[in-house]
């Protein structure tokens, strides 16, 4: 797809197959009922990116999908390349460094607490700054930018777990970086059950155990 803007959004995104998506909170709600958690967040976050002024390439984790939730007239598609996140992020950072973007930030497909505006504030600091980081509760992070590429944050962090926002804090703790509001990103049953619009999904559970 044609360059159009000196700014990148990479979305990194997992093929929505049955029991290979949002395992944990599987764990609670059932392979079929996650599945359609994530394929309504998917949903989610091609809408708050499709309108942003930003180039957009979304990162299949297996296989590129030519027909699916995110249009090709909006979003170009790539597959992950390396050996662990780490790894693929850099990777797509460094491909899109090297397209002669200025400003570029990776985030997820599963935050339903993330909108079309946060995503603009991130662009608009990186104006200021030269990372932008968006913790998550859970103790990593929703949302990385760079203007320049730092190797380190992609090295040496044990990714999934409550580690990686402090260790990649430590990677750029010289450099002029800016925190964004902390968000919770959903992996378990406690990240969606007092939310109305998953009610549908999780109707199922709450009748099983009675919870209202």
């Amino acid at each position: 797809m044609e360059k159009t803007s000196d700014s990148l959004l990479l979305i990194f995104t997992r093929n929505p197959e049955l029991g290979k998506c949002k395992t944990r909170l599987a764990a609670t709600i059932g392979n079929e009922a996650a599945l359609e958690v994530y394929k309504f967040l998917l949903a989610h976050t091609a809408t708050i990116t499709s309108e942003l002024d930003v180039n957009k390439q979304v990162y299949y984790s297996e296989k590129i999908w030519q027909e699916d939730v995110w249009p090709n007239t909006v979003f170009s598609k790539k597959l992950q390349q390396g050996a662990d996140l780490g790894a693929r992020m850099h990777h797509a950072f460094q491909e899109g460094f090297e397209a002669g973007y200025k400003k570029i930030i990776v985030i997820g497909s599963d935050m339903y607490d993330l909108s079309k505006e946060d995503l603009e504030t991130a662009f608009s600091t990186l104006e200021q700054h030269d990372f932008v980081v968006g913790p998550a509760k859970d103790g990593g992070y929703y949302l990385l930018g760079m203007k320049k590429l730092r190797s380190t944050l992609f090295e040496n962090k044990a990714w999934g777990t409550a580690s990686v926002l402090s260790d990649t804090l430590t990677s750029i703790e010289n450099e002029n970086f800016t925190l964004l509001s902390v968000k919770n990103d959903i992996d378990l049953y406690e990240d969606i059950r007092e939310i109305d619009a998953f009610e549908p999904f999780i109707e199922h559970i709450k009748n099983d155990t009675g919870t209202t």
